[in-house]
């Protein structure tokens, strides 16, 4: 089911009596969901993510704008009739019912032409627990379940009426780190096996990125980037998508073009073209480094972390607005301790530039 956004805009009245305009949770968001995709909604909290699954699920209603499922126009529709499946945060399972019973729940509810019989909805329950693997849980209550087996409740539940749209609200929260790992792997494989159009929201870029099949990037109700994961990542359009995307975060610092020259501090880093003379932010990701001893950015040496597959190189930097600057190199690289400093040459296409003023990246080439 495509989904389709025109304009959608949602307001909150004020509760500073003395700021009487409206707080802007989401504002003017355009965008085409395909057809059996999984997006995720990125972006920190305060957002407006959660506030714009709510206007897609129909909990909200949009202050102005369009919602579309497929050709319907299901703007002004109740919850209940926009054949959604919700799955929140806080699972929201019914304690005093077993998990069979939670799955048939909403099959129970169904009435007219909808209306299944006890075989065709246990049928349908069996089949929903199958999914998502807890067909042998089914006689228990949610209190003898663990976080994730409940999560995994919550997610058969709602899709046991074959939904037209998923929609995932932080549903991984509450998980420790190896669980969150597993339920998400889980709920990519769901969503591939049903083609549900899934809508997944999360704070968590590394948990977007991975299994998302696009991501929009959030901030202050306001869309930042749309795009596939490793495209954004790629080729972020701000310094804000730049910073909250990737683990660990992108180094910034302040820098200068000057005669086709950048410069970090008084390092001539890389010669580039296309670029008028300017002060800018740089932005060099942690995968961005070379070790090299005749390297032309230098740092100060503070320590070296072994990661197994990788070596986190911990320095700083007078130009860095990062506390630290950390590279991450290959094991096969050795670094001297006893050194008081550590040289480096840049990867270009891990280098980004940023207007100091409007934070919009500035292309450039190399040469």
């Amino acid at each position: 089911m495509e989904v389709v956004l025109q304009n959608l805009t949602k307001k909150f009245p004020s509760r500073d009596r003395k700021k009487k305009e409206d707080v802007i949770a989401v504002n003017d968001f355009t965008f085409e969901i395909p057809d059996g995709k999984l997006i995720g909604l990125l972006g920190p909290s305060g957002c407006g993510k959660s506030t714009t699954l709510n206007l897609i699920s129909g909990l909200l209603k949009p202050t102005s704008g369009k919602i579309f499922f497929g050709e319907d126009d299901v703007t002004d529709l109740p919850p209940e009739n926009r054949g959604i499946g919700l799955v929140f945060q806080n699972y929201a399972l019914y304690p005093h019912l077993t998990v069979k019973q939670n799955i048939l729940f909403p099959l129970q509810n169904l009435k007219g032409k909808d209306k299944l019989s006890k075989d065709e909805m246990l049928k349908k329950a069996y089949e929903a627990a199958k999914l998502v693997q807890i067909e042998e849980l089914m006689d228990r209550k949610p209190g003898e379940l663990s976080g994730g087996q409940q999560q995994r409740v919550a997610i058969a539940r709602a899709l046991v009426k074959m939904p037209r749209v998923l929609l995932l609200d932080e549903p991984l929260s509450n998980l420790d780190a190896r669980l969150r790992l597993q339920t998400r792997e889980e709920i990519r494989r769901i969503q591939r096996e049903t083609k549900i159009t899934t809508i997944f929201v999360t704070h968590d870029q590394e948990e977007a990125m991975s299994i998302s099949d696009m991501i929009v990037v959030m901030k202050d109700g306001v869309v930042q980037q749309i795009g596939k994961p490793q495209e954004v990542y790629d080729s972020p359009t701000n310094l804000f998508v730049a910073k909250f995307l990737g683990t660990p975060p992108i180094n910034v610092f302040n820098g200068q073009v000057k005669e086709n020259k950048l410069y970090i501090g008084e390092d001539a880093v890389l010669t580039i073209k296309g670029v008028a003379n300017q002060e800018v932010y740089v932005g060099i990701r942690p995968e961005g480094f070379i070790l090299k001893e005749d390297g032309a950015f230098q740092c100060e040496l503070s320590s070296v972390e072994v990661m197994g597959r990788d070596i986190s190189v911990v320095s700083t930097n007078k130009a860095s607005l990062n506390v630290t600057v950390r590279a991450i190199i290959g094991t096969e690289n050795k670094v001297n301790m006893e050194n008081t400093s550590v040289k480096f040459s840049l990867v270009p296409r891990k280098v980004f530039l940023f207007n100091r003023e409007t934070e919009e990246r500035i292309d450039f080439e190399v040469e």
